[in-house]
């Protein structure tokens, strides 16, 4: 279907920058201001973390933002991320908002186009990588070409049209702030039945030393790069980056069996545990149950319970993630010592009866499983979107 079509700039009856104005001192309240790094990659504000500066009062009325005003990211980006973000203003609260000087404010004629429909018709432009053509990059940081952006066609159907397109988006949208909700609040629900469940107080359960009750094993690397090590392999191959899927089935990195002999690494355990001994960030530290046949490199140990009977793999899993963060801590945050199988030993666990252990398993892996529904939906939501999006704005669902 075909469109007539306007160039951006003459949709707007405002098109302009912010400031970022002054530092603030003492007890000065200072002005809310949005930068680039409030923009998500979905379109929304995140409001969490805005910056206070001290904004001339004769520029404050000029420079407060307004519901459906759009925002544009002009100068930023970054290698994996190109310059042009847009983000649909609404205010969560009574407060006056602005925005910095890295920003491009664009205010639509609502008696030509619906601000929410050219939210929606420059955001695709951003995802099918038109700013990317628009960019250049100075000292590091990437600025759009705002002259040309601002001559981009859009198209302008009927307000009608418009407002049915907005429509069938926005019911998406929303459907995908209620999935992100919930697994938020399943998040919640998991640590707290995590940390009530795993609660000595008031149980008589045993105390053990992991190394007293399992067996601990750690991989290796081949000691070449050669491709023989490597090139066609079929066997799974775990780094500590890995570790963070929580259960493993899967992972992108393969050797063959010509690099395992080469290296000191064995096939783990199916089902056993697994602990990241280093990495960066919060790599270290990380739990996960293995679930595939796999082998790993020296940055991972795998624990693997001597006893069945005496201690389910499951609940060692659990138990050690809600100790994620006194494990971490062991060699402190700012060392660059990793974990060693020699302090994973000496980790104690709780070794309540079996029965009692499957019990705080399932319960556990339910709420885990109904996550994993969550995960897939938030995936078709997003797939379903995409579609939406690039259809709708070639005209091809409207009638």
């Amino acid at each position: 279907m075909s469109w007539p079509t306007k160039k951006l700039g003459e949709l707007l009856i405002t098109n302009d920058t912010g400031i970022w104005g002054e530092p603030i001192h003492n007890n000065e309240k200072g002005i809310l201001i949005l930068r680039s790094t409030n923009f998500e990659n979905d379109g929304l504000l995140d409001f969490s973390n805005i910056a206070k500066r001290k904004i001339p009062k004769d520029k404050i009325e000029n420079l407060q933002l307004q519901d459906g005003d759009i925002l544009l990211e002009k100068s930023g980006g970054g290698p994996e991320q190109p310059v042009g973000r847009v983000s649909y203003f609404i205010a969560p609260d009574n407060q006056i908002y602005t925005f910095a000087n890295f920003i491009q404010r664009l205010r639509s004629n609502k008696d030509i186009i619906n601000s929410r429909f050219l939210f929606h018709y420059l955001f695709y432009l951003y995802k099918i990588g038109t700013t990317l053509r628009l960019q250049s990059q100075t000292t590091g940081i990437r600025n759009l070409n705002l002259n040309l952006y601002l001559k981009a066609k859009i198209p302008t159907p009927s307000l009608h049209i418009q407002h049915q397109i907005v429509g069938r988006l926005d019911a998406i949208k929303k459907a995908q702030e209620l999935n992100a909700q919930q697994i938020v609040l399943t998040d919640e629900l998991f640590q707290s039945l995590l940390h009530n469940e795993l609660h000595l107080k008031g149980k008589q359960w045993e105390i053990v030393k992991i190394g007293n009750v399992c067996n601990l094993m750690t991989g290796g690397t081949p000691r070449s790069t050669v491709k023989e090590y490597y090139e066609n392999g079929d066997i799974k191959w775990l780094v500590s980056g890995d570790i963070h899927q929580g259960e493993i089935y899967d992972c992108p990195f393969r050797i063959t069996q010509k690099g395992m002999e080469n290296s000191n690494a064995k096939y783990l355990p199916v089902n056993s545990v697994l602990i990241a001994l280093n990495g960066q960030g919060k790599t270290r530290g990380t739990v996960a149950l293995l679930r595939t046949k796999a082998t790993c490199n020296q940055s991972i140990v795998a624990i693997d319970s001597q006893n069945k009977e005496q201690l389910k793999s499951e609940f060692l899993y659990f138990g050690l993630k809600d100790m994620y963060n006194k494990i971490r801590n062991i060699t402190g945050d700012n060392q660059r010592s990793g974990l060693s199988m020699r302090i994973i030993k000496e980790i104690k666990i709780f070794l309540p009866p079996l029965g009692i252990q499957r019990q705080i398993v399932e319960k556990l892996q339910a709420a885990q499983d109904y996550k994993k529904k969550l995960l897939e939906q938030k995936q078709k939501l997003q797939e379903l979107f995409d579609s939406c999006l690039d259809k709708t704005m070639k005209g091809e669902l409207v009638k």
